[in-house]
């Protein structure tokens, strides 16, 4: 597939050329190619959790045993399951161009692995062609911290490599029973805070921490080697479906894959030395702990040197397959924050005090996501 400018933006705030005057732009002042659209996630979306053969996901256990602050459940959620043909018309109304929506891997394979749910499939496939129907393209995310509950207590989910094989076999049913009418894939949604949040803090299943590092007192994980472990394994997996997709599929379905990542900007509180590399390093473990082994095929220097022997290393092989799978990589960006150095601590050590870095004054952007498409043959 030769390349071609893709650009999309996820808007807090949708602009229509009706009142869009008042800000003083309209839609034609963008190129075609640069697509106005919105996303969700099916924790935040469908609901139905119990409904027609889907499992328990992580986030489910996760906040019917009252993790999240306000005590929330995806229960409920915006009942997107039953009302998805009224939300595709308000989008259709709206003039949203693409959507991309995740996949609920408990819904389709409630067992994690093996026999797909038939009412599952029709769900999405309904859903997709009511997309199609209403002139929406569809983009689609794999994994949005929904793991099925099942492969979590098996092996511990993203802290297992075989958690490599059978997200690869979930994304080839995917590929297999959508992707004729699907643009882009989008593997693994903000996989660097995702980790850090499921692994390290505690904010997201399956809420593994070690003292004193989470945000409540956890009753197993390691804070100080377990997001390393899962940001490897959750790599390889991108990794793997990536390959599949490219070899069996994208010759014929013509779609692109990707990764999203979780942003903020950073500048230094001063401009001296120390706060501008720790401004550096900010950025190298924020973004380039992703993006070093998909562009270059390991991680930044800096990470290998603060975080040491807890930093999983990629084999050769590893390396060789991860380097390049990407078609594009996308970008959640939330704010920027002014960054100072913090010395090295000393004691046990977890993903933000390997960073080093005190960050303070966060400003608020809209919420955007970019897609940046790479070349590719």
């Amino acid at each position: 597939m030769g390349a071609t400018a893709f650009l999309y933006l996820l808007l807090s705030l949708w602009v229509q050329d009706a009142t869009a005057a008042d800000l003083g732009f309209t839609r034609s002042d963008f190129p075609r190619e640069f697509v106005f659209g919105a996303g969700t996630s099916a924790i935040q979306y469908e609901g139905a959790v119990a409904e027609d053969g889907r499992s328990p996901s992580s986030w489910d256990t996760f906040t019917h045993a009252g993790k999240m602050p306000d005590k929330s459940t995806a229960d409920v959620a915006a009942d997107g399951y039953h009302k998805y043909m009224d939300d595709v018309k308000l989008m259709s109304e709206t003039g949203l161009e693409p959507y991309r929506f995740s996949i609920s891997w408990s819904r389709l394979i409630p067992n994690g692995r093996g026999a797909v749910n038939p009412k599952g499939l029709k769900y999405y496939n309904n859903l997709i062609d009511e997309l199609m129907n209403h002139g929406i393209q569809v983009h689609i995310t794999l994994h949005h911290v929904d793991l099925p509950q099942i492969l979590e207590d098996q092996y511990g989910g993203w802290l297992s490599p075989k958690i490599v094989e059978d997200f690869t076999a979930y994304a080839d049913v995917c590929f297999r029973e959508f992707g004729n009418r699907v643009a882009s894939w989008t593997t693994i949604d903000e996989i660097n805070i995702g980790v850090v949040d499921s692994y390290d803090s505690a904010l997201f299943p399956p809420g593994r921490c070690s003292d004193p590092f989470g945000v409540t007192k956890c009753t197993t994980g390691d804070s100080s080697i377990e997001p390393y472990i899962a940001a490897k394994n959750a790599l390889m997996a991108h990794a793997s479906v990536f390959s599949l997709y490219r070899e069996k599929y994208q010759h014929k379905q013509k779609g692109i894959v990707g990764i999203n990542i979780y942003s903020y900007w950073s500048y230094p509180l001063t401009n001296a030395t120390v706060d501008l590399e720790a401004t550096q390093r900010c950025k190298d473990f924020l973004y380039g702990w992703m993006l070093g082994p998909l562009v270059f095929g390991d991680y930044p220097q800096v990470m290998k040197r603060n975080v040491g022997s807890r930093l999983p290393p990629f084999t050769k092989v590893q390396s060789k397959l991860i380097k390049g799978s990407l078609d594009f990589i996308g970008i959640n960006h939330y704010f920027s924050v002014y960054v100072n150095d913090r010395p090295l601590d000393t004691g046990v050590r977890d993903y933000k005090a390997d960073m080093s870095v005190n960050s303070r004054g966060s400003y608020p952007f809209l919420i955007v996501i970019l897609g940046l498409l790479l070349n590719h043959s």
